[in-house]
């Protein structure tokens, strides 16, 4: 009787494993879509909207040479640089961790990947965290890690369970090394960091 429960159990196994991997990540839908591009779409706006007001007001051609000595001063200000970059890095850091997620096969039975929640500015890079489905577990995402870094751009990439809640991970995307605890001030960690 335990033989075939436990052949029962191997086969549900393997054709869940085999369902997976011939699955494909879902495609959003266009509400998802605007919500995952706010930020980009948020700043073309800004952007319209600036142009036209100088445009009305002094013209084109001096609106146009407005912004772009805004963004040449911004440019050549060290201070002002450096927060684009930070700010540049928090918004492309989710799609790319999107990206990883769907690549590595990370998703449910129905082909949605884990939802971004919230993704921070950190002294070693952003830390991301994420909304695993029914289905997933932080250990898909740690089998992944290479994956994941890879696809972030990044020279490491941790994952920690949240402290509280199963069905969050915590990504610590690492893209200056000496500013992140080493992995092994991690592993005495009881719990990783709490929310922002």
């Amino acid at each position: 009787m335990t033989n075939s429960l436990s052949r029962r159990q191997n086969t549900r196994h393997v054709r869940a494993s085999m369902e997976l991997a011939l699955g494909y990540a879902a495609r959003p839908n266009p509400l998802v879509i605007l919500w995952r591009w706010r930020y980009e779409l948020g700043f073309l706006l800004f952007l319209a909207i600036a142009l036209l007001a100088l445009a009305s007001t002094i013209g084109w051609w001096w609106g146009l040479a407005m912004i772009g000595a805004a963004g040449g001063l911004m440019a050549a200000w060290p201070a002002a640089r450096r927060q684009v970059i930070v700010q540049s890095w928090r918004i492309l850091t989710p799609h790319r961790v999107r990206t990883g997620c769907m690549q590595a096969w990370i998703h449910s039975r129905r082909g949605r990947i884990p939802i971004v929640l919230i993704t921070t500015a950190e002294p070693f890079g952003e830390r991301v965290y994420v909304w695993l489905r029914a289905g997933m577990s932080v250990e898909h995402l740690i089998e992944a890690r290479a994956l994941l870094t890879t696809a972030c751009w990044a020279s490491d990439l941790l994952v920690l369970r949240h402290e509280r809640f199963a069905h969050i991970a915590v990504l610590d995307v690492i893209r200056r090394p000496f500013a992140h605890p080493a992995e092994d001030d991690w592993s005495d960690m009881t719990e990783p960091p709490s929310w922002p």
